[in-house]
């Protein structure tokens, strides 16, 4: 048995006016009270004691949505976030050019030609100007829409007269040659012909991604990792020698639809793992993104009435998805964005609806643009909404352009799911939106991006500092069907801690200054910023 004693706490969830200490017994809390009172009662045990020195406790914080190893590997690679003009953004590739080797690919992610004045990406002959050396590829903040230079499209085979994808294009001009753009599943000839990173590159990368969010306050993430590390033995695999090694960190792992078979072979059910790996539901896409336009909307785009965007299935291959998954005892967690998309997937979900003692729900990732009748339908069903409040700062006000007036009613609109009685967990979409969990706190709670000073985007969708905590705590137990045992500092659940050094329930804008001060996994300090 081991005992240790946190003290000096300031509890976000006290038991009574004045707890300030939390005794933890082989990874589960034993008690909650005083520090002067439970220590008494361990004279002479040999526990442990850490003192918290008036940090602000919060439940262990849990990201439900992210690509651990994605943003692992993005610590390594040319970053556009933040970056305001393609000008800068070339600046940028010009620079990773002079330190590559030619004939090495030069690799970026999170430009957001939206962010930029004029509202423009570079053109192939852009890219081409900077290098020929170099296949450039570059993945858009969105991940649903990409660019290349000539090199890129040369090695996959990609010329002007290549046919587009069901399920994926490329950007043309007016004459019809190609103007660098990649959407959806086009990309695939172009992720064959880079080299894959090897096993090393790939627990190293997720390596990396645990101690960046462990380091932001995230005691566990719902991650899918799939489509990066290649197998779901290789991914179990990771995650046990990382535990060896002594890495502290839980993950609820989400199964990409096309490693089914997998999962089938290896006789693995919903739910299976243990309390650092869970298997949960089988993710699939029903449509893209609303940057680049390919989120499946009813209506065409206000600011482009030539496209709806692109439905990655048709409906029924949604339901032969939803069907396999079933068969195997597994929930769905299925992104949709546009409102056409939404349709699509409630109707795959009702086509063989979960069984009302399953243990996990199905997850409507982002649930970005419904309207009325799609929120009533959600709410009748057994789901979760799976959201991602940082979106609102990243998105508006260019994304009113993109769908128009008539749709804002229910566009990124958390309150009314959570009026409707539609349970909600919070995430990140890490590495597309940062990790930090207190940015996507913030955006629930003032629809602003940070540093503005309004009354919020659609301010009617705010949420109250105390909803935005529970997406990251008692949302995402729920979601992972973890609900018994995490978000709330109480007797009987799992001693996972967020220590902060401020009070963030009171003034939504220290959610942008939060120093994490320790991150305390299964009893024990994964992190300090000691």
């Amino acid at each position: 048995m081991t005992l240790t004693l946190f003290k000096n706490g300031k509890l976000a969830s006290a038991g009574r006016p004045g707890d300030d200490a939390v005794l933890v017994e082989d990874g589960f809390i034993k008690a909650v009270g005083k520090g002067s009172e439970l220590s008494l009662q361990l004279t002479g045990s040999g526990a442990a004691v850490i003192d918290w020195d008036g940090g602000h406790v919060l439940p262990g914080l849990v990201d439900a949505h992210v690509h651990l190893g994605m943003h692992g590997m993005k610590l390594d690679m040319l970053d556009f976030t933040g970056m305001t003009s393609k000008e800068e953004m070339l600046q940028a590739i010009r620079e990773r050019a002079a330190l590559t080797p030619p004939g090495e690919w030069i690799l970026g992610l999170n430009w957001n030609e939206n962010e930029f004045r004029p509202a423009a990406a570079p053109h192939i002959s852009e890219l081409d100007a900077v290098t020929q050396q170099h296949p450039v590829f570059l993945t858009r903040t969105c991940f649903h829409a990409f660019l290349g230079n000539s090199e890129a499209f040369r090695r996959a085979g990609v010329t002007a007269s290549t046919p587009d994808f069901a399920s994926g294009a490329y950007g043309r001009d007016s004459e019809g040659g190609l103007n660098g753009w990649i959407y959806e599943d086009a990309v695939q000839p172009f992720n064959e012909v880079q080299s894959a990173p090897d096993y090393t590159a790939l627990k190293q990368a997720v390596r990396r991604g645990i101690a960046d969010a462990l380091s932001l306050g995230l005691t566990a993430v719902h991650t899918e990792d799939l489509r990066l590390l290649g197998s779901v033995e290789t991914m179990l695999r990771i995650h046990r020698e990382l535990r060896e090694e002594g890495v502290l960190f839980r993950t609820h792992q989400l199964l990409y639809y096309a490693y089914l078979q997998e999962v089938e072979q290896l006789g693995l059910a919903a739910g299976s793992g243990d309390e650092w790996l869970r298997l949960g539901a089988v993710k699939l896409f029903a449509d893209g993104a609303i940057g680049g336009r390919t989120a499946l909307l009813e209506q065409p785009y206000s600011d482009e009435p030539g496209t709806a965007g692109i439905a990655i299935h048709t409906q029924e291959g949604l339901d032969g998805i939803v069907r396999a998954a079933r068969r195997l005892g597994y929930p769905v967690a299925v992104h949709a964005i546009g409102d056409a998309a939404a349709r699509m997937t409630l109707a795959a979900m009702q086509h063989k609806p979960l069984r009302p003692d399953a243990a996990l729900p199905d997850r409507f990732i982002h649930a970005q643009v419904l309207n009325r009748s799609l929120v009533e339908q959600m709410a009748s069903m057994r789901l979760i909404a799976d959201i991602q409040p940082r979106f609102v700062a990243s998105d508006f006000p260019w994304v009113l352009e993109r769908v128009g007036p008539a749709r804002a009613g229910y566009l990124y609109a958390w309150k009314k799911l959570l009026a409707a009685g539609i349970p909600c967990a919070g995430g990140s979409d890490a590495p597309i939106e940062p990790l930090s969990p207190f940015l996507g706190m913030h955006a629930a709670v003032t629809r602003c991006r940070p540093g503005e000073r309004h009354g919020g985007y659609l301010p009617e969708e705010k949420l109250s500092p105390a909803e935005a905590l529970r997406l990251f705590t008692e949302g995402s137990a729920l979601a992972a069907g973890e609900q018994q045992e995490r978000g709330r500092i109480t007797p009987g659940c799992r001693a996972d801690f967020t220590v902060i050094d401020r009070d963030i329930m009171a003034d939504a804008e220290e959610m942008l200054n939060v120093k994490v001060r320790m991150t305390v996994v299964n009893g024990i300090a994964a992190y300090s910023a000691d």
